[in-house]
């Protein structure tokens, strides 16, 4: 028979919240690095756009306008997708989200060093266990959105891995 005490509880959630952490960490440098390519993208296309056009005046008939109208519709189609995609907000909730988890681990890393130390008994354990357990659940109930699938299967690919 399978037999868990509450220490043994407590390190594995505390566990488990230090791994969630670290995705929803991971997931903010991603989204990082896409704005940053998005946004690079739309300055040279912008700067191409803009340099056609500038040769255009300075050198009729030299510079077609199809560069500068190719570069600007380009970037105009690259803007529309950069502002749908809503990277931003998604940025902001992954950073929020980890900054709580990250929290959190702490508050559990530092009651098991408590309960090293011999500093927490029985009964107060169990509060404080239960204590960061609502808030756990209070930060997972508004935290995720719509690709909270995507981000769980993340998850459980990188826990499969630690264990093999």
């Amino acid at each position: 028979m399978f037999s868990l005490k509450i220490i043994d509880h407590v390190r594995l959630e505390s566990e488990r919240i230090a791994q969630n952490y670290t995705v929803h960490a991971a997931a903010a440098e991603r989204i990082v690095l896409a704005i940053t390519v998005f946004r690079v993208g739309l300055v040279v296309l912008l700067t191409l756009a803009a340099s056609a056009q500038i040769g255009n005046v300075l050198f009729p008939r030299t510079v077609l306008p199809g560069i500068s109208i190719g570069a600007g519709m380009l970037a105009l189609a690259g803007f529309a997708v950069y502002g749908a995609l809503g990277l931003e907000a998604s940025l902001f909730a992954h950073r929020a989200f980890a900054h709580r988890l990250w929290v959190i681990a702490e508050r559990y890393r530092s009651l098991l060093s408590e309960v090293n130390d011999g500093l927490v008994d029985g009964q107060l354990l169990l509060r404080r266990r239960d204590e960061l357990m609502a808030e756990v659940d209070t930060i997972y109930q508004f935290a995720f959105g719509v690709n909270h699938a995507a981000h769980e299967r993340l998850r459980l690919t990188t826990v499969s891995d630690e264990a093999a």
